[in-house]
């Protein structure tokens, strides 16, 4: 493809969901161009200046207590009904423990000191990334919150795998598994997953 081409590839499209139709920063109309032959084509306005449409930043926990993970059954779509992992998108200007900590209270009413470093995980197709921390909790109790119709402890062996809202959560409850003690090693094949439940 030539460095002047406007069009998107299937391979590498411009964006997830809505395409910006006008430039942040000086409001003039974008379009499709491929800067440099071994890029992807971006959102580029006729004064030059590049639209970045970068993924958005999850972050989350998985609270432990007594050797148990606690999950929390979303109020909200997507995935209304269905069992994740405390978690929500990253603000600007909070670190991203700070952000773990934070969605991990709004939406059980627990009160936790963030850990180790679970995972990374990505859903390519919805533009997300997922960063999720082991948490001990320290106060609070156990309740759903706003978004959230109910919080419950798992046993590594009871986690209603059939029922979980995102492949993120999956992966990283799988890791969670393969970490504790005569689970194995981690990072097997079979541990992750692709897609998110229909």
């Amino acid at each position: 493809m030539p460095p002047d081409s406007t069009a998107a590839t299937d391979a590498h499209p411009l964006t997830i969901g809505e395409e910006p139709r006008f430039c942040p920063a000086c409001g003039l109309g974008v379009e499709p161009r491929l800067l440099e032959p071994d890029h992807r084509p971006r959102l580029v306005c006729p004064a030059g200046h590049v639209t970045w449409r970068n993924p958005r930043v999850v972050v989350g926990t998985l609270p432990i207590d007594a050797g148990r993970v606690l999950l929390a059954r979303r109020a909200i779509e997507p995935s209304l009904g269905r069992w994740g992992n405390p978690s929500g998108f990253l603000e600007l200007g909070e670190a991203v423990q700070e952000g773990a900590r934070r969605e991990t209270e709004e939406e059980t009413e627990l009160r936790v000191e963030v850990g180790r470093l679970v995972g990374v995980y990505s859903r390519p197709h919805a533009g997300i990334v997922t960063i999720v921390y082991e948490a001990t909790i320290v106060g609070g109790s156990v309740e759903p919150a706003a978004e959230t119709s109910e919080v419950r402890a798992f046993g590594p062996d009871e986690i209603p795998w059939d029922e979980l809202a995102f492949s993120t959560v999956e992966s990283a409850l799988r890791d969670w598994v393969a970490s504790l003690p005569g689970r194995g090693p981690r990072f097997e094949p079979e541990l992750y997953v692709e897609g998110d439940p229909e």
